[in-house]
């Protein structure tokens, strides 16, 4: 299968393993876009694509710009997208039921979200989507064995709106537990700093899915406290609490969960190695690049023809809701 994979030259996550993963498993044209090239998918098209030789055409792309082009992107075969912010359809942001007018525009597209139950409720509302959990870069982040000097702690952003709630929860428990909240920069400096962290505190309040973060910390070997997602998303991914994982609803259970760990070490170190063994075994971005070529290997729904009013839409570059 001959795949050309279109994503985002600036972007702060580091999936460059991801994306050889995805070439490991398939004849890939990988291509990094500028915001320049995102912003005039028609021109980077006309300019650089031969649409014909290619079995799927996978974008990879921000949603912002894809959204304003949606004509445009009508007139491509064989369209694959992979989406990992398509939780955000269901919470309360700027996107909150864009991902699901977009995608009411591409009816034919078959969409890889990296949410189990965010996949389950696009396939209700009659849409191909296609389940790929998120994971980790298994060349950057592993455990070190060092001594963890950081007891509670979490590593990342607070600032957008989606992270509302992170922020809330994470300031909350901060008032009462001795929580550091920090940033570091990718790569080396980032695993060197959840090597040194005892619990992990991921806070992806309402978000539906787990985030990135999560299989990070996992696979450095944090004991990960996580805000439950939902027993569906749990089963799909193999989280058990208080075996690979430790669940929680809210600062009381969190703290009273914390406490049992504090006093029972052993089982800290258990709930350690077992989650850091599951992300080893199932969410390397080299096993979810397979997982991703698998997802496009069916049939894709046929894309109608196009009619010559729709023909002078795309051209423009709009199309009716």
């Amino acid at each position: 299968m001959k795949v050309l994979l279109l994503v985002q030259k600036e972007q702060r996550a580091i999936l460059d393993r991801l994306y050889d993963g995805i070439a490991a498993h398939c004849e890939c044209d990988l291509r990094w876009l500028t915001s320049d090239d995102q912003r005039n998918l028609r021109g980077y098209f006309q300019r650089e694509v031969d649409v014909t030789r290619y079995d799927r055409i996978v974008f990879f792309l921000r949603f912002k710009q894809e959204v304003r082009q949606v004509g445009f992107i009508r007139t491509i075969p064989n369209l694959v997208i992979l989406e990992h912010d398509a939780y955000q359809n269901y919470i309360e942001c700027k996107y909150t039921g864009k991902f699901s007018a977009h995608y009411r525009k591409l009816p034919w597209a078959r969409v890889i979200c990296s949410g189990f139950v965010v996949g389950e409720r696009l396939r209700e509302e009659g849409f191909d989507a296609v389940f790929v959990p998120k994971g980790y870069d298994q060349s950057l982040l592993q455990g070190q064995g060092r001594e963890r000097d950081i007891e509670l702690a979490f590593v990342g952003s607070t600032k957008s709106v989606a992270y509302s709630g992170r922020k809330a929860l994470l300031d909350e428990l901060g008032r009462v537990e001795p929580l550091l909240v920090t940033r570091t920069k990718s790569g080396e400096e980032y695993c060197d700093t959840l090597n040194r962290i005892r619990f992990f505190v991921s806070a992806d309040v309402g978000m539906g899915e787990y985030m990135i973060k999560n299989f990070e910390a996992m696979a450095c070997g944090c004991v990960l406290f996580a805000f439950d997602q939902g027993a569906e998303e749990n089963r799909a991914l193999g989280f058990v609490d208080m075996h690979n994982i430790v669940l929680y609803r809210d600062i009381p259970e969190l703290r009273e969960k914390l406490q049992r760990l504090r006093e029972q070490p052993q089982l800290a170190d258990e709930i350690s190695r077992n989650g850091q063994t599951l992300v080893e075994e199932r969410f390397t971005f080299h096993s979810l690049g397979k997982a991703i070529v698998d997802a496009m290997q069916p049939p894709l729904r046929e894309r109608p023809a196009m009619g010559w009013f729709e023909r002078l839409q795309s051209w423009w570059g709009t199309v009716r809701p």
